[in-house]
């Protein structure tokens, strides 16, 4: 495993290209389980973050895509209620953390909405960007396929799924309105059914509606096997990986500034020289010719 990241470390493009189908492969011949493990363990510790989060993103796209990994998907649904869930469930978050999207995701895939809407409010502006964007886009059309099916019939009960629908919500507050992923998740919002026990403040604002319902029932509901993983140090650990993503960040962007600093300074002293070793013709004065004596 170790010597396979490495190859993808090297060449990016084999891991875009060939990179899911090696996965899916070596899955049906070691195990899912097995592999994915393995591959958390060694991304935990990669020096190389841009990489790391690369990788991640990637593996969670097989993760919810991959039939050979339905197996895998099943086993952390169970996370809040299995032991074996959960113990997949935080090897795999040990390196999801390079991947706020894909910690989401997992989340998602877990049922721990809780947490999943923790995270979301972690976010800060710095983590909100292009690539980010993009990664959400892709997990909202991911939504509509057959692998969150649990997921979108759990909407039927809004009153049971509080924090999934906070969950929703707050992925749509973070999308462009004018994004095709921002119509698809309104959308599926908008066939929510808001029954007559839920608290209504207005009528014209759903994200109201749910912010009054009742969640002693949805908390009460999974208390006995949500207290079994420490969310707590769960976010906290996020937090401290998505620290070193910002601080990594910041240190890219001073040195790009440094280079540009240095490329210019050296850009108007090569001027100056110039200036200064041609002088111009009409800035010399004019040479007087000796006077003839007559």
């Amino acid at each position: 495993m170790s010597y396979l990241i490495h190859t993808f470390h090297n060449n990016h493009v084999l891991l875009e290209k060939r990179g899911a189908l090696i996965v899916r492969r070596l899955c049906v011949l070691l195990g899912a389980e097995k592999v994915y493990r393995e591959f958390s363990t060694i991304l935990q510790t990669e020096g190389d973050l841009d990489f790391a989060s690369t990788m991640v993103q990637a593996l969670n796209l097989i993760l919810l895509t991959s039939t050979e990994l339905a197996e895998l998907r099943s086993l952390l649904k169970k996370s809040l209620v299995d032991t074996c869930g959960k113990d997949l469930f935080l090897s795999l978050y040990a390196s999801w953390c390079h991947s706020p999207m894909a910690t989401i995701s997992l989340c998602l895939l877990a049922q721990a909405y809780n947490h999943a809407s923790s995270v979301i409010q972690s976010l800060g502006e710095e983590d909100i960007n292009v690539k980010f964007l993009v990664q959400l886009d892709k997990l909202i059309r991911l939504l509509e396929t057959p692998v969150f099916a649990y997921l979108r019939l759990q909407l039927l009960e809004p009153g049971k799924h509080t924090w999934l629908l906070k969950t929703l919500y707050g992925l749509l507050m973070l999308l462009p309105q004018q994004s095709a992923a921002f119509k698809i998740l309104r959308t599926r919002l908008k066939t929510v059914p808001f029954s007559e026990n839920l608290k209504r403040t207005s009528s014209a604002n759903p994200y109201s509606q749910i912010l009054q319902v009742t969640e002693d029932g949805n908390r009460n509901q999974d208390a006995p096997n949500y207290s079994a993983i420490d969310f707590s140090s769960r976010l906290q650990q996020f937090g401290s990986m998505q620290q070193q993503h910002r601080n990594h960040l910041k240190n890219q962007l001073q040195s790009r500034k440094s280079a540009s600093a240095a490329v210019l300074s050296q850009e108007i002293q090569r001027y100056e020289e110039s200036q200064s070793s041609s002088t111009p013709e009409i800035s010399r004065p004019p040479s007087r010719a000796p006077k003839a004596i007559s």
